[in-house]
């Protein structure tokens, strides 16, 4: 945590929250709804989506331990241009705005863990497109794999190929000819 707090601090952040369970492939956010609610993994996988004309383009996976929501549209309260749905079973914790709102007017600290948040979101934002711009999609996997392997086994691997902006037939070529040269 980017924080620390008191007893009565915690108290306060943890009543802004309410607790959410959902099933597998469930929709949280579809594309053209405002988004009211941020939602903190538990437990489980995320998927964050656009819709191009029926395809599914991956914009990222959130893992547990993670905020997930289409951001701009949270922030800003226009409509969605992204959609969110879960991978797993999930449990969630659910902020709403309006109770984000609340939190920044009477918990001080909240404003410092956000901007943190933000700061990460922004470094990984910066790693992915620099990973576009520069690297092969050979080497997007390899990063990929180094930082997320278990992921192969909880994901589906469209989703990954897509993430990764490469199509499900070039991702199992990569993985062969990765593997070929680990048999080397």
């Amino acid at each position: 945590m980017f924080i620390t707090l008191d007893n009565q601090e915690k108290q306060i952040f943890e009543s802004a929250f309410s607790f959410r369970e959902v099933p597998r492939n469930f929709t949280l956010i579809k594309e053209g709804d405002i988004t009211k609610e941020i939602y903190f993994i538990n437990k489980g996988l995320l998927r964050l989506f656009y819709n191009n004309d029926g395809e599914h383009i991956t914009a990222y996976i959130y893992r547990e331990n993670l905020f997930a929501a289409s951001y701009d549209s949270f922030l800003e309260g226009t409509p969605s241009y992204q959609c969110l749905e879960t991978i797993e079973e999930s449990e969630l914790l659910v902020l709403t705005k309006e109770n984000m709102e609340h939190l920044y007017k009477v918990l001080p600290k909240f404003n410092i863990l956000t901007r943190k948040i933000a700061e990460q979101r922004f470094i990984n934002a910066q790693r992915i497109m620099s990973s576009f711009l520069l690297d092969s999609p050979e080497e997007r996997y390899i990063k990929f794999a180094e930082q997320n392997n278990d992921l192969f086994l909880r994901v589906p691997h469209h989703m990954i190929a897509s993430y990764l902006g490469i199509t499900p037939v070039s991702l199992s070529r990569i993985r062969k000819r990765l593997l070929n040269k680990e048999k080397q």
